[in-house]
């Protein structure tokens, strides 16, 4: 990504509040919003449309071949679909979180999505995109202007996510959180920021500052880029 609209990549464990934030981010700095986590939720999804094995590697490919993904990014007019249908509210559902892991573990997979991610940003014609999921400031963007490890601890990240989960306890919600995060933890690493990746803490921080932390960064950034 070298070429085309501004990237600032933006890498996360569940819960950090990667979406939300960058979401706002981008609002306010006039850029597109890509949720690449919105692929994977997507796929998975598919692949249960179908009847696939998410464990199943061969199976998930095999679907994968007629993966037809779409996503806005607008951060304002946010959707995802998949072969013509809306699926923004059905990758969120309980049954695609606890299969989502096993689709995004595939070498294969990830690599076709990430390719997929490149071609959306360079195509989009926006000044610039926030980039959020895992491994973005490694592997999708590694040489994004702007890469950014947005994290907090685990109690606060469980914290944030059982109270945007209305259908599930704050035990059950903190128990899918640490799956997740173990399950992830063995394909990336979104814990540890590599060289030249700038961590945001937002243990400390309520949303409004967590923004800002993150815009801080950008303006620090590319501002001494540009020359402003």
């Amino acid at each position: 990504m070298t070429t085309g609209p501004t990237i600032i990549a933006v890498d996360g464990p569940a819960g950090s509040g990667k979406s939300s934030v960058s979401k706002e981010a981008a609002r306010r700095l006039g850029f597109g919003y890509l949720d690449t986590g919105a692929a994977y939720r997507a796929l998975a999804w598919h692949a249960l449309e179908h009847g696939a094995d998410t464990s199943d590697a061969s199976a998930v490919l095999d679907v994968f071949g007629d993966f037809d993904f779409a996503i806005s990014l607008d951060p304002d007019a946010y959707w995802v679909g998949v072969g013509g249908h809306d699926v923004t509210a059905a990758i969120r559902e309980p049954r695609v979180t606890d299969a989502v892991s096993g689709v995004a573990r595939i070498p294969a997979v990830r690599h076709g999505v990430n390719a997929l991610f490149r071609r959306l940003v360079a195509e989009s014609a926006l000044p610039g995109v926030i980039v959020e999921g895992r491994d973005i400031t490694t592997v999708v963007a590694p040489e994004a202007p702007v890469r950014i490890l947005l994290t907090a601890a685990p109690e606060v990240r469980a914290a944030r996510r059982s109270a945007e989960v209305t259908t599930q306890d704050a035990a059950a919600v903190a128990a899918a959180l640490h799956r997740r995060d173990a399950s992830d933890s063995t394909v990336v690493d979104f814990l540890t920021a590599a060289p030249g990746v700038q961590v945001v803490d937002s243990t400390d921080l309520d949303f409004p500052h967590t923004v800002d932390a993150v815009l801080a960064v950008v303006e620090r950034t590319i501002g001494a880029r540009d020359g402003r």
